[in-house]
């Protein structure tokens, strides 16, 4: 186990009761396992003033598990951050694999990007500025792009989730599997409109929307996942 791993680097993003059972997966499972490259932008995250946006560190666990279980070679990621998921994707897909990254925002980009070079994998990644849903459309205006990607993970806006879906639903291939963020938002899932902060409200509300879009939609199998502030798996089985 790393020495002093104790505190918690930026908000808690896990939704466990005890903060000590949390912490103690980190220690035990999650730090131990995490490349040394995650773990330096993992902390530099930390000093940003968006730190909770950044991806859960145990959330990146299974992330990378996932990447592996389907051999991903091409990935797709919306919404990047400071990179620790898509640094993780990185390090998880063959020398030979591609991700395409799509952000609006490339100065947060820019505060990994040093550590994404340092460890070498910078050729895996085509990071593109630009709105996702106008460039998910464009790729699909490629024929070749329709049932090619392996693994997707999408954290960005709430309220295209459901129209993200639709355009991976066209880019996975069956057997594909794409990981969506934020999920159970904060745990506002459960709150009255009354009592969820006045921030969360548009957002908590898509997402309820968006969960029970997944829940019905027999394309996919799912599975919803209380790690960071919420995941859930769907695999493209139809």
């Amino acid at each position: 186990m790393e020495q002093n791993p104790g505190r918690v680097l930026g908000p808690s993003k896990g939704l466990l009761q005890s903060k000590e059972l949390y912490q103690y997966i980190l220690e035990t499972s999650v730090y131990p396992r995490e490349a040394a490259p995650l773990k330096e932008l993992r902390e530099i995250t930390a000093n940003h003033p968006r730190a909770g946006m950044a991806t859960a560190p145990d959330a990146g666990q299974l992330i990378a598990l996932f990447l592996k279980l389907v051999n991903a070679r091409k990935t797709i990621e919306i919404g990047v951050y400071t990179g620790y998921s898509l640094l993780l994707t990185a390090l998880s897909i063959p020398e030979d694999g591609k991700i395409i990254a799509v952000d609006m925002n490339r100065e947060t980009y820019e505060i990994g990007l040093p550590i994404i070079e340092k460890a070498g994998v910078k050729h895996k990644i085509d990071y593109i500025v630009s709105e996702a849903l106008p460039f998910l459309d464009q790729l699909l205006q490629d024929d070749e792009n329709e049932g090619n990607f392996d693994f997707a993970f999408v954290d960005a806006d709430k309220i295209n989730y459901k129209h993200y879906h639709e355009r991976m639903m066209k880019l996975l291939k069956v057997g594909g599997v794409v990981i969506y963020d934020n999920t159970l938002w904060s745990g506002t899932v459960v709150m009255s409109d009354e009592i969820t902060p006045k921030e969360l409200k548009t957002s908590r509300l898509s997402i309820l929307e968006f969960n029970k879009l997944l829940a019905a939609d027999s394309r996919v199998q799912i599975s919803h996942a209380a790690l960071g502030d919420g995941i859930t798996i769907c695999m493209r089985i139809s």
